[in-house]
């Protein structure tokens, strides 16, 4: 097992102390950002194949903020903050999987190609992103702004999550729709 120590220096001050980097996960910060106790995050098809050969990448834009709670797990994963996302306690978050408090992009044509024009896109929409405790994220899915994802619930993997998922409940698909509780 390796261990990105140089990662966990730099970043020490956003880690409890039993956070584990398995290989080199890429941390973007300049934001807020903390992660709790017995955090997982794997980084590379080491360890976790599932993922491919994409690694763990973090980032965390001025004046956003991330919270990642205790006993999470998180495998091969981009997580992008522009605003605010929050990952609860006992979280299982599958290879390859996607999550954007962001659209990137206005949606108008005009303030999408002004920064092209030396301009800024200024029309950008954002939205918090909130995973409740014990849900489990399936392989390869993404999670888009404005998503809670309620507490004890599946995402299945591939699946593209758009709206709110209430607690209790396995949802699937493109885009993700209920498929039964648990």
């Amino acid at each position: 097992m390796i261990i990105s120590l140089l990662a966990k220096r730099k970043y020490r001050s956003y880690f409890d102390e039993n956070v584990r980097l398995r290989g080199f996960p890429r941390f973007v910060i300049r934001g807020e950002f903390n992660a709790g106790s017995n955090v997982i995050i794997n980084s590379g098809q080491r360890y976790n194949p599932i993922g491919g050969d994409t690694r763990c990448s973090i980032i965390v834009e001025k004046g956003a903020a991330l919270r990642i709670g205790d006993n999470t797990g998180i495998s091969n994963c981009t997580i992008f903050c522009a605003h605010s996302i929050t990952i609860g306690n006992n979280i299982l978050i599958g290879g390859g999987v996607k999550i954007y408090d962001t659209d990137f992009h206005s949606i108008q044509f005009e303030n999408r190609m002004a920064s092209y024009r030396g301009s800024l896109d200024n029309d950008i929409r954002t939205a918090a992103v909130t995973i409740l405790d014990g849900a489990f994220i399936g392989a390869h899915s993404i999670i888009l702004k404005g998503v809670i994802i309620g507490k004890n619930s599946v995402v299945g993997a591939g699946s593209i999550v758009t709206k709110n998922i209430p607690d209790n409940q396995i949802w699937a698909g493109n885009p993700a729709k209920y498929i039964k509780s648990i």
